[in-house]
């Protein structure tokens, strides 16, 4: 069974930065997907980011293109979410989210394992 733990949330003020951590344990991820969700205060989950881990391609929403950077330490099964140029409206909770394959799905129910979450809170 795949374990997901999220790390690094916190409080930052507009314009900062923070990254987050999700380590993966419980099986190979040879061919394994990971992306970052986000819940917003009242709103549904929506995707952030992904990356498979086979082939390292990427997928981002557009609302953070530019600002987020995915990326993955294969040896440590290891998925790191660069965020810079905070805004309130990243303000969330984010989720680290894992599937089966090599192709990045932005959508949450295509995922079957899931971390708790870490909150991300930006201030102006």
């Amino acid at each position: 069974q795949v374990q997901l733990v999220e790390s690094g949330g916190g409080s930052v003020q507009v314009g900062g930065s923070l990254r987050l951590s999700c380590a993966a344990s419980g099986r190979s991820f040879s061919f394994y997907v990971m992306g970052w969700f986000r819940q917003p205060p009242g709103k549904e989950h929506e995707f952030v980011a992904g990356i498979s881990l086979s082939g390292v391609t990427t997928s981002y929403a557009d609302s953070v293109k530019g600002r987020f950077t995915i990326t993955a330490d294969n040896a440590e099964n290891t998925v790191y979410l660069q965020m810079n140029d905070l805004k309130p409206e990243d303000t969330a909770v984010y989720y680290c989210a894992g599937r089966n394959g090599q192709v990045v799905r932005t959508t949450s129910k295509d995922y079957d394992a899931w971390g708790r979450g870490t909150q991300v809170t930006v201030s102006s």
